[in-house]
């Protein structure tokens, strides 16, 4: 009967408490809960470097040493904002220790429309992210259990989808097929990117029909959302996992508030656009703290196994 529970068109919606959902600790109860409350990201202000040794949280306010934000994997410990993480680090969170292998690691991002500095674009992500291209692929294991893994980072031209992301994560769907293995794909994306046109739109479909011959093969597909979600990412295989976890505050929707506003000529609801107001409104299914992820991941795949 668990098993029933990952077929598709019968998802289930789970909620949690407030403080399960931000992870808020004990010594956090002298801040207000405004402090707490999730703000769009797109509303936050830039984060504040105080000093070479401290940064000031984009949420409350507080200032808090880098160290902490680093050993906490970028989540405030006194509100549990979550802040943006690299696709490295979180590969760190969410895997075996060395069970890690990439997969399409030399596929070569070309410039087919020879869009002005697309180059130069590329070459100045690789050397800041780490990474050929916005996204990780590759196989692990999470607490013992085999799954194929895809892992998007915003500091790779915002994430943004060209055709060797969706190259990837359409031949990372076809081996899991293959192997008879679930996916995983952690989204982090401005959208498709436009310096490649309809090539980058066209990924869209490509990644969804993949997802759908999967679906068709009885396997699981998790998509995990981080902040930012948004485009044709968002449009796309986003929003087509048979469970779909969203991380506590994350943006996530296709246009941005602004253009939806000056369209629609009406004033969005507050909180629009948050992982905690599509759950409510039952697009996601499940928000999980950071620091809660790899165990939740695990807990899912022993089910479906």
């Amino acid at each position: 009967m668990l098993k029933d529970l990952f077929r598709k068109r019968q998802y289930a919606t789970i909620s949690l408490t407030k403080d399960e959902v931000y992870g808020v600790t004990a010594n956090s109860n002298n801040k207000s809960a405004e402090a707490n409350k999730a703000i769009p990201h797109s509303e936050k202000k830039t984060q504040i470097i105080v000093d070479e040794n401290s940064i000031q949280c984009k949420n409350c306010e507080s200032i808090v040493s880098k160290e902490t934000m680093k050993n906490s994997a970028s989540v405030c410990p006194v509100c549990g904002h979550h802040g943006r993480i690299g696709a490295k680090v979180r590969l760190e969170l969410i895997a075996d220790c060395d069970s890690f292998e990439e997969l399409y690691k030399n596929i070569e991002t070309l410039n087919p429309l020879e869009y002005a500095e697309y180059e130069e674009k590329i070459k100045k992500s690789r050397e800041q992210s780490g990474l050929n291209e916005a996204v990780l692929t590759g196989k692990c294991t999470i607490d013992g259990m085999k799954a194929l893994i895809g892992i998007m980072d915003s500091n790779f031209i915002m994430g943004s989808m060209g055709s060797v992301v969706g190259e990837k994560l359409t031949r990372l769907i076809e081996k899991a097929m293959d192997d008879k293995l679930p996916v995983i794909v952690f989204c982090a994306s401005g959208g498709a990117r436009m310096q490649e046109g309809i090539l980058s739109l066209m990924q869209m479909a490509k990644v969804s029909a993949a997802l759908k011959k999967l679906s068709d093969g009885g396997l699981l597909f998790i998509p995990v959302l981080t902040d930012p979600t948004t485009g044709g990412v968002t449009a796309s295989f986003a929003m087509l996992g048979d469970i779909i976890i969203a991380e506590p505050g994350a943006l996530i929707g296709f246009a941005g508030k602004r253009v939806i506003e000056q369209t629609i000529r009406q004033k969005l609801p507050e909180g629009f656009q948050t992982s905690e107001f599509l759950q409510e409104h039952g697009f996601i299914d499940l928000i999980v703290s950071r620091h809660d992820l790899k165990d939740t991941l695990s807990k899912l795949l022993k089910l479906h196994n």
